[in-house]
Formats: structure tokens, C-alpha cells, sequence
């Protein structure tokens, strides 16, 4: 299977001025998140790939600029990883939808940015969370699992705020979570939020 960018490529040249909404129940399952097929159609019109255009019926329709979708067919090894549905900016995106939909008002910062990764609030609760990407090698992902610890753990001067790191939901991760011991779980309130690449969000709550 080819990179979200592939596949949106593929379908539109059968399936002409679909919505990011219809090509993310096509793609990804009717009610995920349609954040990672946004950011990569959006990527594609930059790239003169596709066009974005107003529909007749007012929803916005991606068309491709050629009749030959080979022409901009990706090899998988040549992708980055802001092509993959487990990137740190994709699950920003559906993160920020998850939040959204329980009422929460969200920031997020996207590629390099500096600061906190994202900061939510709702009424007087306040959340952050910092985020980190799939990683190509297990030696990555331990460095980005204790990576997004050290982070989290330098933005913890407010008392009243929930903390959380957010991650792929990959076995590695998820091996890496349990083996925290749950006194450091404890004595710091830090959860974890695991995200597949459906958009299915998961909450590991400290204790």
C-alpha cells in the first residue's frame, strides 16, 4: 500500500472532484478523521499536483492537473514522514479534532515550531500535551519516547494543568508506556494518548 498521498492520487483519477470528507470515508472509514486527508490534499495543491476548487453543491473538490496519476506516483522509500498517517503533525490533527469534538478550544504548534506541541483548554481546565512521530528505527523511538518525557516534564509549572505525551499506537510505544514504572506515573499525573493510523485516539490515564 502507497503513502496517503499515493493513494489520494489514485483515487482521484478515478473518482474526479471528491471532498477530503468523501476521499477519507473512501480511504480511511466513513467518520475518521479527515485532518490527515486535509493536510495532504492541501500538500498536493501546493505541489501543483491536484487542484482545489468550489463545487457545485458549495464543498470544495479536488481535481488532479493530469489525466496520468503515474506521473506523480511516489516510491514509499523516497516519502518522508510527513506523508505518513503516523506523523507528529497527523496525529496533532487528529488529536486536535478528538479535543475539539469534547468541547476543548485548541493551539496547536505545526512542523517546527517552537513551544508546547498543544495546549487545549475548556472552561477552567487547561491541557498540554507534547507529541512525538512514528520514528523509522526502535533505537528512534526510545530516543523520541524519552525525548517527549524530558519535554513534558520542563513544562510542568502549572499545578492545575493536565499533562500528557501523545504517541503512535505502535507496539513499541505501547511497550515503552508500561515498562514507566507507575510511581513515575503517579508522582508526576503524566498519561499517555495513543493514536492509530485510523485515527482512533486511546487515553492511558497516570494511575
Amino acid at each position: 500500500m502507497g503513502t496517503l498521498k499515493n493513494r489520494i492520487v489514485e483515487l482521484l483519477a478515478h473518482e474526479p472532484g471528491l471532498s477530503d470528507r468523501e476521499i477519507t470515508n473512501r480511504l480511511t472509514g466513513v467518520g475518521t478523521p479527515q485532518q490527515p486527508v486535509n493536510q495532504a490534499c492541501r500538500s498536493l495543491a501546493e505541489k501543483g499536483v491536484i487542484r482545489r476548487r468550489k463545487r457545485s453543491d458549495g464543498l470544495i473538490g479536488n481535481y488532479l492537473r493530469t489525466t496520468n496519476p503515474s506521473e506523480y506516483r511516489q516510491q514509499p522509500r523516497a516519502t518522508t514522514q510527513e506523508d505518513d498517517a503516523l506523523s507528529e503533525d497527523n496525529i496533532k490533527a487528529v488529536l486536535k479534532e478528538w479535543l475539539v469534538n469534547q468541547g476543548w478550544d485548541v493551539s496547536v504548534a505545526w512542523g517546527r515550531t517552537q513551544g508546547i506541541d498543544m495546549e487545549a483548554f475548556r472552561e477552567n481546565d487547561r491541557w498540554i500535551i507534547e507529541v512525538k512521530g512514528r520514528g523509522s528505527r526502535s533505537a528512534m523511538r526510545v530516543n523520541y519516547f524519552l525525548g517527549v518525557l524530558g519535554e513534558t516534564l520542563q513544562r510542568m509549572n502549572d499545578p492545575n494543568a493536565r499533562y500528557s505525551i501523545a504517541l503512535p499506537d505502535l507496539p513499541q510505544y505501547r511497550s515503552l508506556w508500561e515498562r514507566l514504572p507507575s510511581l513515575a506515573k503517579k508522582r508526576t499525573g503524566i498519561s499517555a494518548l495513543f493514536v492509530d493510523r485510523h485515527g482512533k485516539v486511546t487515553l492511558s490515564d497516570a494511575v
